[in-house]
């Protein structure tokens, strides 16, 4: 698997081999111990996998407390994936990019604890599946708005192409979040 750095530290784009021919293909996605000598070594205790359609928007989503890395990835369709820094003290606070996830490119994206994430469905329907290193908490669960234009999130939709869920509506921008986020970044985390 080839591990590429983004702009953001910590953040890791995994590029799995696939062995495809005309019968279909397969690829690993997830190898503990590969992923361990890249200083990806949480323990990840949950998966989910959510389909949604085109247009649909989730996100960005956060958890306090100890927070909850990520390895996300599109299992069928495409999504613009997005990931933002809410680490106090990280050069890239406030910062985000994003990364083009399909059924063909295979490739998974790991967020560390600490970041936001969200995306939005470029194909007719898509299904997203991620690992996390924590169970899933509605008590600890927050979101920062998808459209907060402080962060500027250049979505690849138009407004009216999306669809967002009431609670991501409600969701507040980065600057009017009513509890200060408990995340430090630390030079290791780069």
């Amino acid at each position: 698997m080839e591990i590429k750095p983004t702009s953001l530290p910590g953040v890791l784009l995994l590029q799995p081999r696939i062995f495809d021919d005309d019968r279909g293909f397969f690829c690993e996605t997830f190898r503990a111990e590969g992923l361990s000598m890249h200083g990806i070594s949480e323990d990840f205790v949950q998966d989910n996998h959510s389909r949604s359609t085109r247009g649909v928007v989730r996100g960005l989503h956060y958890a306090i407390g100890a927070g909850s890395s990520k390895l996300v990835r599109c299992g069928r369709g495409e999504i613009w994936d997005v990931a933002v820094d809410l680490r106090l003290g990280s050069p890239t606070y406030g910062s985000w990019e994003g990364f083009a996830l399909s059924d063909q490119n295979m490739q998974v994206l790991y967020l560390p604890v600490g970041i936001a994430h969200g995306f939005c469905v470029l194909s007719e329907v898509a299904d997203v599946i991620y690992k996390q290193s924590a169970y899933y908490d509605p008590a600890v669960e927050r979101g920062i708005a998808w459209n907060d234009a402080e962060i500027g999130i250049e979505w690849p939709l138009s407004v009216d192409e999306i669809s967002v869920s009431e609670r991501d509506l409600e969701a507040p921008a980065l600057s009017e979040l009513a509890e200060p986020l408990p995340f430090v970044f630390a030079a290791e985390d780069a």
